[in-house]
């Protein structure tokens, strides 16, 4: 599994990595996680608002922050 966390940088962006972080963790997935910050990828990807989640090429969540829980269940999902 290969995820990114598009987005500026900012702490809505660092937090959305630290949940995606803590629902693998929880559902003992093993997969990459990258912050990806080159605004030219993001806009590559179709995501307009950050930050933004993307699982395997499929952007999953775009411009709010998901509670960890609910990461988990899309997670668990993918």
């Amino acid at each position: 599994m290969y995820i990114r966390v598009l987005g500026s940088g900012c702490s809505k962006c660092t937090t959305l990595a630290a949940r995606t972080r803590e629902a693998l963790g929880r559902l003992d997935l093993d997969a990459e996680v990258v912050d990806e910050h080159d605004l030219v990828e993001i806009a590559a990807a179709g995501v307009m608002r950050t930050p933004a989640l993307e699982v395997d090429g499929r952007v999953l969540i775009a411009g709010r922050l998901p509670s960890t829980d609910e990461l988990t269940d899309l997670l668990r999902g993918s």
